[in-house]
């Protein structure tokens, strides 16, 4: 199944399936998981990455478990709406899923999305600086899948 946009990865679900949000880091791979309804997103874990392989096995061993349909990968778009070398990164992550399993991927900008959620850490929850660094990840992907699963409602 080929990437897609918001509309198409809903029609892709079927009914009581889940969306996976993901935050894609260059250590970890923050996770978000919605309500089979589609409306809020609650944080899931964050995986601390090795090797794609290892990786994906306990991606997809996760999907299973929670009964997900597709997932919602932030993709960094620099301020300028330009795509980067991160950006690259996170579509040939969302290629190699799908050469693995055949799922709906649908992309959203993840700007600013890290840097939101600490300063809701610091300013509204007054979280530590240690207990931050460990709910930065999963977090962000809440973020993602929040804006995703809004989106959504739309369609």
């Amino acid at each position: 199944m080929p990437i897609c946009n918001l509309a198409e990865l809903k029609a892709h679900l079927s009914a009581g399936q889940r969306l996976m949000g993901l935050d894609h880091g260059t250590k970890t791979l923050g996770l978000a998981l919605s309500d089979v309804l589609l409306m809020v997103a609650s944080p899931l874990e964050t995986i601390e990455k090795t090797k794609f392989t290892q990786d994906a096995k306990h991606l997809l061993g996760l999907m299973d478990r929670h009964g997900v349909g597709g997932l919602v990968i932030g993709l960094p778009v620099e301020m300028s709406g330009a795509e980067g070398p991160r950006c690259q990164s996170v579509r040939q992550f969302a290629a190699n899923l799908i050469e693995l399993r055949d799922l709906p991927i649908a992309f959203w900008d993840e700007r600013l999305s890290t840097s939101a959620v600490e300063r809701m850490m610091v300013r509204e929850a007054d979280i530590s600086r240690k207990k931050r660094s460990n709910l930065k990840d999963k977090l962000a992907a809440v973020w993602i899948l929040q804006g995703a699963l809004d989106g959504l409602g739309r369609f």
